[in-house]
């Protein structure tokens, strides 16, 4: 496998981790509207939650693979760690029950997402 070969690997990985966590953000969109309307919807944000975390952390994780070994830029690291700051955030806010942050911060980062999303 050539260097190129592998550098393009190394990318596609941390599109396809975009991806997951755009996705992931999507339905936790969807399960908060079940959250108000379903009794198992608190469960379902609940776990999609945990989800969109992990999502999150291995969107720093692909980013700092594509950067490192192969040289790559480093920009997608500072973007996914501060994403991952962000998702942090976002589970306090859930956590301590604070619509009036915790859903505009959700629609920004799902903005945030299918920019990045766009631009790898």
């Amino acid at each position: 496998m050539t260097t190129q070969t592998t550098a393009q690997h190394r990318f596609s990985l941390l599109r396809t981790a975009i991806a997951l966590q755009t996705l992931t953000i999507f339905l936790q969109a969807v399960s908060a509207g079940l959250l108000l309307t379903a009794p198992y919807g608190e469960t379902l944000h609940s776990a999609g939650a945990r989800v969109m975390y992990g999502a999150s952390m291995l969107y720093v994780l692909a980013a700092v693979l594509a950067w490192k070994p192969g040289g790559g830029p480093l920009r997608p690291v500072w973007q996914a760690a501060g994403f991952l700051v962000l998702a942090s955030l976002q589970v306090a806010l859930g956590i301590a029950h604070v619509p009036s942050v915790h859903v505009p911060l959700g629609v920004l980062m799902f903005g945030l997402s299918v920019l990045a999303l766009t631009r790898h």
